[in-house]
C-alpha cells in the first residue's frame, strides 16, 4: 500500500473514498466537513441525522457522493469528544475507516487530516499506523480468491506547505513501524512446524544481510563453550538445534547509547516434561513473540538511523518433552555461573533470558538492557489481554519504556519486584529454582531475571497476555499482536534524541 500526501482540495481530490472526521461532543460540523457537506447540498449533515451518528471512537458511516466530488463515496469516523484525542484515537479511527473503505471496494482512499489536537508530524504517523495496521491480514496459507478486496493507495490531504514536509515525515516512520509490527505479526502466526529456531538463524540473516547489520549465529557447540547451560538445558529434549541469534545495528559515528534488546525465542512450548494440557498448547507457537518484535526492529532501524548502538539478542529453541528432556528436579549452570535447580520445566523462557543476559553483559557491555517476553499465565492473569507488565532494577529506565508504550499506544504497567518473595526463589540444592509459588507469579520470574542483570540498568516487559489475541481489536486482527514493536523502536528513537 502507498501512502503519499497532497494538496488538493477534499471536495476535488479524486480516490474511491474521501474520509472525514466528526466529534462527538459538538453540534456543528468542522470546517473541512462543511465545506464537504455544502458541495453535497447537505447531505452529509442529513446523513448523519438519520443515522443517529454517535461519532464514538471507531464508529463509521458510508455513503456515495452522486458525482458531486471528486471522491465516489464520503466515509464519515468519528473520534469521540474533541478534548479526549489523542495518537491513539486516531489510530484506532484511521484503522476502523481504512477496513470499512476496504470492505466497500475502495482501492484508492483519500483522507482528511484527522484529529485536529495534534500536531501535523505526530497525526500523520497514528494515521499511517492505524491504515497499515488494521488492514494487515495473515492468509499465506489460505487460496486466494478473485474477488479479494485490497486498498492499494492512501492519500492524506493538507494545504500547508509545511504541514506536508511534517506529514510525510511522519508516514515515513510509520511505515517503518507498521513494517516491523507487521513482520512480527507474521512471524508469530507461521505455524511452530515452519518458524523453528534454525528458521528465526536465516531469518536473522536475511535482516543482516539486506540492512547492513552484524551478525552473528551461535550453534549448540559454541553455545555450550560461552557456558550456556540454562539455555541449552531447554533444548535438551528437542530434535530441533538451538540457535543463539546475535544482530547488531552501528551508527556512523560514536553511538550516544548501547541498548541491548533481549526476545524471548522458544518457538514452540509443549510445557517439556511439564506438559502443557492441549488447550495451554494451543498459541503457543507464539511463544516467541518477544523475539518477533526484537527482529522486527532490527529490520527497520538502519532506516530509521537512530545515533543508538543497538543488540538484538535472541536465545532461540523450542521445549519439547523426550527422553533426553531436561527433569524436574536437574540442576543447570547457567552461563554467570550460577546454578539453577529446574522444579518446573514449563518455566522455560526465563532459563534462555539468563544465559541471554548473561551473554549481553559480557560480550556486548550494554548501557541498558530490555528483554521482552511471553512469561507468565500469572501477568495475563493480573493484567488482562491489553496490557503488559514492566518490572526493573532501574526507575528511570523503566520511566523511558513507559513513556514509550505511551506513545506507541501499548499499554504497560510497572510491577513491582518485592525482594521478600525472593524467598520463593530458594533452593535446597542451587543458588535457585526457576520458579516459586502461584501468588505473585510474575514478580517471582521478573525476581529471577534480575538475578542475571546485575547492576545493568534493566526492564523486564511480560507481554503474556498481550502478545497474542483471540478476537479482532482496533488495528490488529485476530492470532499474533506484535506487541511490544513500536514501544522499543520509541523506545530507541528517544534515545537517540529523537521523540
Amino acid at each position: 500500500m502507498k501512502l503519499e500526501v497532497s494538496g488538493t482540495a477534499p471536495t476535488s481530490a479524486r480516490g474511491d473514498v474521501l474520509v472525514v472526521e466528526r466529534y462527538a461532543d459538538e453540534a456543528r460540523l468542522g470546517p473541512e466537513v462543511t465545506r464537504v457537506d455544502r458541495a453535497l447540498g447537505g447531505l452529509v449533515g442529513r446523513v448523519l441525522a438519520a443515522e443517529r451518528f454517535e461519532a464514538k471512537v471507531g464508529d463509521t458511516t458510508v455513503f456515495h457522493a452522486d458525482g458531486r466530488l471528486g471522491a465516489g463515496r464520503v466515509l464519515v469516523v468519528g473520534l469521540g469528544p474533541r478534548a479526549g484525542c489523542t495518537a491513539e484515537t486516531v489510530r484506532r479511527a484511521a484503522a476502523a475507516a481504512a477496513r470499512r473503505a476496504r470492505d466497500a471496494g475502495a482501492r484508492h482512499i483519500v483522507l482528511t487530516l484527522i484529529g485536529t489536537r495534534l500536531t501535523a508530524r505526530v497525526r500523520a504517523q497514528a494515521i499511517g499506523e492505524g491504515l497499515r495496521l488494521g488492514l494487515y491480514t495473515f492468509d499465506r496459507y489460505k487460496a486466494k480468491r478473485a474477488d479479494q478486496r485490497v486498498v492499494e493507495t492512501v492519500t492524506l490531504l493538507s494545504a500547508s506547505p509545511r504541514d506536508q514536509v511534517d506529514l510525510r515525515e511522519g508516514l515515513r516512520v510509520a511505515d517503518l513501524a507498521a513494517e516491523a509490527t507487521c513482520f512480527a505479526r507474521d512471524l508469530i502466526n507461521e505455524p511452530a512446524n515452519s518458524v523453528t529456531a534454525t528458521r528465526l538463524a536465516e531469518t536473522a540473516r536475511e535482516l543482516a544481510k539486506a540492512g547492513g547489520l552484524g551478525i552473528r549465529i551461535l550453534d549448540r557447540e559454541a553455545c555450550a563453550r560461552m557456558g550456556m547451560g540454562a539455555f541449552l538445558g531447554v533444548n535438551r529434549g528437542s530434535t530441533e538445534p538451538p540457535a543463539f541469534i546475535h544482530l547488531t545495528y552501528a551508527p556512523k559515528g560514536r553511538p550516544r547509547r548501547r541498548i541491548a534488546l533481549i526476545g524471548k525465542g522458544i518457538t514452540f512450548d509443549s510445557g517439556g516434561l511439564d506438559l502443557k494440557t492441549a488447550e495451554g498448547m494451543a498459541t503457543m507457537k507464539g511463544d516467541m513473540s518477544g523475539a518477533a518484535a526484537v527482529l522486527g526492529v532490527m529490520k527497520v532501524l538502519p532506516r530509521l538511523r537512530p545515533p543508538v548502538e543497538v543488540h538484538g539478542l535472541v536465545a532461540a529453541t523450542d521445549n519439547m518433552p523426550s527422553g533426553s528432556a531436561t527433569k524436574p528436579g536437574d540442576i543447570l549452570r547457567a552461563m554467570s555461573g550460577k546454578t539453577i535447580e529446574v522444579n518446573n520445566t514449563d518455566a522455560e523462557g526465563r532459563l534462555t533470558l539468563a544465559d541471554a543476559i548473561a551473554y549481553a553483559r559480557q560480550e556486548v557491555k550494554p548501557d541498558e538492557i530490555v528483554d521482552i517476553a511471553t512469561l507468565t499465565g500469572a501477568c495475563s492473569i493480573a493484567l488482562g489481554t491489553l496490557c503488559a507488565g514492566a518490572m526493573t532494577n532501574d526507575e528511570r529506565l523503566q520511566a523511558r519504556l513507559l513513556r514509550a508504550g505511551g506513545v506507541a499506544g501499548e499499554r504497560l504497567w510497572p510491577l513491582p519486584l518485592i525482594e521478600e518473595y525472593r524467598d520463593g526463589l530458594r533452593s535446597e540444592v542451587a543458588d535457585l529454582r526457576n520458579t516459586g509459588p502461584r501468588p505473585g507469579g510474575a514478580i517471582t520470574a521478573g525476581l529471577f531475571i534480575k538475578e542475571f542483570a546485575g547492576d545493568t540498568p534493566w526492564v523486564h516487559l511480560d507481554i503474556a497476555g498481550a502478545a497474542f489475541t483471540d478476537k479482532d481489536l482496533p488495528y490488529a486482527a485476530k492470532g499474533g499482536v506484535g506487541f511490544g514493536a513500536r514501544t522499543l523502536l520509541a523506545y530507541v528513537l528517544a534515545a537517540g534524541g529523537r521523540a
